[in-house]
């Protein structure tokens, strides 16, 4: 009788507990164990060297520093002008009647950019354009150091060439002061921008805001960085 009793406790040991799975085998187990290690692997990011320098920016510092420095004759480095930030803001009138129009701008802008663009607001009601307060009428994005250089560099060396028709970019958007705002008419001069994707086509105003102290100073820098200005 006790050894009976012995043998069934030795049979239930064995067997696999009740509503439980059955012991894995080795191959089971080795494929289980590279399928969580899959996806458990973080995704690394990409990332840039951490010596990463814009091409446009040491442009900028071996080249366009010395030209200006002999042009003005500075006498300190940090007189001579720089580029200070970048702003694009694309003002959509349309939204008053279309407000998904902002939606698909801001999209646009942050794959242009590179960065979460800024959603702007009526300040006051205007009857006349049906227009309401602190109702959304456009997007703005403000770019400094890397990523103002990067898009200043596709700008000039990939945008503005795709312009239908371009005989340079005019000089009058100077404000005395050395900061110079350019128009654009179409956002779809972007690589970045699907043309099959795209709802209506938008316009933007893009200023560069310098340090230069004259228009001249501010045409000087903007030339030697490579913005084509008509002649």
């Amino acid at each position: 009788m006790a050894k009976d009793e012995e043998k069934k406790g030795q049979d239930k040991a064995k067997a696999p507990a009740k509503g439980g799975a059955k012991p894995a085998g080795k191959a089971d187990r080795k494929a289980r164990g590279g399928s969580e290690a899959r996806e458990q692997a973080p995704v690394e990011a990409a990332t840039l060297a951490a010596d990463y320098i814009p091409r446009l920016k040491e442009h900028y510092t071996k080249r366009v520093v010395p030209a200006l420095t002999k042009r003005f004759a500075h006498k300190n480095p940090m007189m001579v002008p720089r580029l200070q930030k970048v702003v694009i803001n694309m003002g959509l009138g349309a939204a008053v009647q279309n407000p998904k129009i902002i939606d698909s701008a801001v999209e646009e802008l942050r794959a242009i950019t590179g960065q979460q663009p800024v959603v702007t607001r009526a300040r006051k009601s205007i009857a006349t354009f049906k227009l309401r307060e602190n109702l959304a009428i456009g997007a703005m994005v403000t770019l400094r150091r890397d990523r103002m250089w990067e898009f200043v560099d596709r700008l000039i060396g990939l945008a503005l060439p795709r312009v239908r028709d371009f005989k340079g970019v005019s000089s009058k958007g100077f404000d005395g002061q050395g900061n110079f705002t350019l128009g654009l008419r179409e956002q779809i001069i972007f690589p970045e921008i699907d043309y099959d994707k795209i709802d209506v086509v938008k316009g933007m105003n893009i200023s560069f805001v310098t340090t230069a102290r004259t228009d001249e100073e501010g045409r000087a820098l903007l030339t030697e960085l490579g913005l084509p200005f008509r002649q």
